[in-house]
């Protein structure tokens, strides 16, 4: 993936009604991607409420960052990234 934010054209593309019922906003497509990269499934609404209230940009870049790290729990380390670009640390 690169550092580049999706369009929301390029999510729209890719929603397919019969497999998506129930997701009927981008932020909620937006955070199953995030959990499905993170392998976190799971916690699936965890991600949905980030991409609902958390800037993309902080998201993406956190996103990035694990995706090149080989971390054991991507999810964790996400999370980690998450908090400090928050905080404003990086």
């Amino acid at each position: 993936m690169n550092s580049k934010p999706q369009r929301v054209s390029d999510i729209l593309t890719r929603f397919n009604p019969l497999e998506d019922k129930y997701i009927s906003r981008e932020f909620q497509a937006y955070g199953i991607y995030l959990a499905e990269n993170l392998g976190d499934y799971k916690h699936r609404s965890l991600y949905i409420r980030l991409a609902k209230t958390v800037p993309r940009a902080i998201l993406e870049k956190a996103l990035n960052f694990v995706k090149d790290s080989n971390a054991r729990s991507k999810a964790r380390l996400f999370m980690w990234k998450v908090a400090k670009l928050r905080r404003g640390e990086e």
